[in-house]
């Protein structure tokens, strides 16, 4: 089975990771807050899994569409 690459809705910055690599994690578990607008966005995870990969860091700014985490489901 292959990782699933969680991508930025919105362009923004990168405010707060809530996880590491090798948390696990549960469908919907915020993975991170991104900033857009003074405004707090949550990213949720779409799947149960492990992280495998932080792809951006606080304060990164990002683009919508912009792959930032990667999660391997559980079988």
């Amino acid at each position: 089975m292959s990782d699933e690459t969680v991508e930025s809705e919105i362009a923004g910055t990168v405010w707060k990771i809530e996880v590491s690599v090798g948390d696990s994690i549960e469908e919907e578990d915020v993975l991170m807050i991104l900033e857009s607008m003074k405004m707090e966005i949550p990213v949720e995870a779409p799947c149960d899994g492990t992280v495998s990969e932080i792809l951006v860091a606080p304060e990164d700014g990002i683009s919508e569409g912009q792959a930032l985490v990667r999660i391997t489901p559980n079988a």
